[in-house]
Order: structure tokens, then sequence, then C-alpha cells
């Protein structure tokens, strides 16, 4: 008789726990408003939109150049809050590839409902940091396309900007301007260089309304991957810099103003 009035009260107290702490079935559901965003990305050269396979670009070192593909990593996006906290865009996946002969690697259409509010500014890593970049996370193409040879420190190139440029007899020369891990080798010893950077919209005030659908536009200017601070030359290069750490230093340093940021919104 006991052990039966004991059960009876255990089962009751689970029933009457599970009813209270149930968020739908007593109206308690404060989940915060929410809205999304899609980040859309724009190639330019200078201001006017980038026009491939045509040698009509002239660089700061005085090179004709051409440009034929660019293929590049966004990752680590975070959205800054007014009151210094951030959000950091990881539903489904957090890094996200970028092809031009690929339309729909120009849109990437966050999975993420975000919290509404003010926001002052955006942040990413331009390539993919340490943790990130492990080779074979990627196994299918066009990702995998991306890998760095184990060799030169594995994981993805962070950028491939290939074209072709006018050497100083005015013959036409293939250039693979490409980003990754680095070396500095020595007699006894190897050191890798972790190539990739942030880029940091930090007075980019916005602000997202519940429901709302915002488009955030991303350009790369081209031109400026070469100059500012460095003038490069693909003359003094050469076309290959994949095992170059000193060229692949002087485009890293000059992607600090490759990027700017803009913003619209949708109703779709």
């Amino acid at each position: 008789m006991n052990r039966l009035y004991i059960l009876v009260v255990v089962m009751a107290a689970f029933l009457i726990s599970c009813d209270k702490d149930d968020p739908i079935e007593n109206g308690n559901d404060t989940k915060e408003p929410t809205g999304k965003i899609q980040i859309h990305f724009i190639h330019n050269v200078d201001g006017d939109p980038l026009v491939t396979h045509s040698m009509q670009y002239t660089n700061a070192a005085g090179n004709e150049y051409e440009i034929d593909e660019v293929q590049w990593f966004i990752s680590d996006v975070f959205l800054h809050r007014e009151d210094g906290t951030f959000y950091r865009i990881e539903g489904w996946k957090d890094i996200h590839y970028v092809d031009i002969d690929i339309p729909s690697t120009l849109k990437w259409q966050v999975f993420d409902d975000i919290p509404a509010g003010d926001y002052s500014g955006i942040s990413f890593t331009f390539g993919l940091n340490e943790a990130q970049n492990e080779s074979f996370k990627f196994v299918n193409p066009p990702e995998s396309f991306m890998f760095w040879p184990t060799v030169l420190g594995g994981g993805y190139h962070y950028l491939k900007l290939n074209g072709k440029w006018k050497d100083t007899v005015g013959a036409t020369r293939f250039f693979n301007f490409h980003l990754g891990i680095g070396q500095e080798i020595t007699a006894t010893d190897t050191t890798y260089i972790h190539n990739h950077f942030e880029v940091d919209f930090d007075t980019s005030n916005f602000t997202l309304q519940e429901g709302e659908k915002k488009d955030v536009y991303i350009t790369m200017n081209i031109e400026n991957w070469f100059k500012n601070p460095h003038i490069y030359d693909h003359n003094v290069w050469g076309g290959d810099i994949m095992e170059n750490q000193a060229a692949m230093a002087v485009a890293s340093e000059n992607g600090h103003d490759v990027f700017s940021l803009s913003f619209g919104c949708c109703d779709e």
C-alpha cells in the first residue's frame, strides 16, 4: 500500500514538472525577434564591374593585365552589436566559397535566424584561420579544388586570382596570384606562415528589424591587391607565388583595403 502511494505521488510530481517547463503548453515562448541577412559578393576594378579575359587594366606598377578567374573563401563572419557583444554566423556552415564563374556562389543566403537590433559593424576572416584550415575538410568540388599542397602546409587556398600580364618586352605571361600558407625555410627548420587576415568594418552601423531580410554587399576591388602599402609588380614577383612567402606577405598586407561594405534590404 505504501509503495503504491509513493508511486502515485512521484508520477504526479513528474507530470506537474513537465507541464511547468513546457513553453508551448504554457505560452511561455520567449524567443527573441530575429531577421535574416544575405551577403552579395561583387568584384570590380576601381569602381567599374570586373571584365574578365580582357587585357584592359593597368596596375600601379604599370603592368598591363587581365583577370580570368577569382576564387576565394570568407569565414568567421561576426556581426558586432552596439553594446559590444557580437553574433557569429554559424548556422549550417560558417565558411563560404566565392567564384566569379559560379553565379550561385555570389549570393550567400545565411541560414541563421539573427537577433534583431542595432549593430555597429561586421568583420570576417579573409581565407581560413589555423583552426578552420584543415586538409580534406572539403570533399566535393568546387571547394575541394582549392586544396593547398601538403608539402606547402596543407589546407586550402585563401585566394586564386588568375590572369595574364604583359612583361617588360610586351610578351603575354600568365600569373597565379595565390594566397595560402607560406613557408620560411632555414637550414634546420621550416616555419609555416598563415597569411589569412581579418577584415573589420567597425563603423558600418545598421539595424536589423524583426522579420527583415537585409542585403549585405561585400565588394572586392581587384586593383587594390596591387597597391597600398606596397606596389606589387608582376615583373618582380613573377607568375607563381605559392612558394614565395615574401610575395604573399606583400599581397596579404595590401589586402587591408581591398574590401568595402554596403547595405540594402529586400522583401522577398
